[in-house]
């Protein structure tokens, strides 16, 4: 696939946001009509297509691609989101991870796993997402009778995670929380003893370093 790049940014460009600044820079100004720094995010309703179909509606991007979506409704009167695509589903794992900006809380990012079939006999694939929200953003929906919207826009990243089973395989596991773990004053992640791993982590903004 050839990556899509917009003509005005300057050689070497790496988009490479913390959570921070894709909740304040990009998803807020997305919701609030606001130009956002660059360009790239492109506006897609992911719900609408497969995973691997995604790469080819991104702006910008070669291992990862960020898109802003709506959600909805996946019940008339509930606030389930229908995350069902053409070919299986996305499925949240671990906790919910609330954002702040200083002290400020302004969003969560949600980690969700796509499965191929239907639940809950679906097959777990390699391709992650995490899915950002503000933290006010259902008070922004006006619901009218019939509407099944349930965010106007999420800021979604997608990508597929390296089957190695190694180290990196860990990390992915980790950063998915599904290995089970705890924050210590030292600010290390101590894996449990629980037969996964017997090691220590290194939290850094970047990059996961086993000792």
């Amino acid at each position: 696939m050839e990556t899509k790049t917009s003509s005005d940014l300057p050689p070497g460009f790496r988009f490479h946001p913390t959570d921070e600044e894709l909740i304040t820079f990009y998803l807020k100004n997305q919701a609030k009509s606001k130009p956002c720094p660059v360009s790239i995010i492109p506006e897609v309703d992911i719900y609408k297509f497969d995973p691997w179909q995604l790469p080819d509606k991104a702006e910008f991007g070669e291992k990862e691609w960020y898109f802003f979506s709506p959600r909805d409704r996946k019940y008339p009167n509930g606030v389930r989101p229908n995350r069902a695509t053409v070919s299986g589903y996305w499925k949240a794992t671990g906790t919910d991870k609330a954002i702040y900006s200083g002290s400020k809380y302004v969003g969560v990012k949600k980690a969700l796993v796509f499965y191929k079939g239907k639940p809950p006999k679906g097959l777990k694939t390699d391709w992650i997402m995490h899915e950002y929200r503000l933290n006010d953003s259902r008070k922004q929906i006006t619901k009218q009778n019939g509407s099944m919207r349930l965010d106007d826009w999420v800021l979604c990243r997608i990508y597929k995670k390296k089957n190695s089973g190694g180290r990196g395989d860990h990390v992915e596991k980790l950063q998915l929380q599904e290995i089970p773990c705890q924050y210590t004053d030292s600010g290390k992640l101590q894996v449990n003893g629980n037969g996964f791993l017997n090691q220590q982590v290194y939290m850094n903004p970047m990059l996961y370093q086993f000792q």
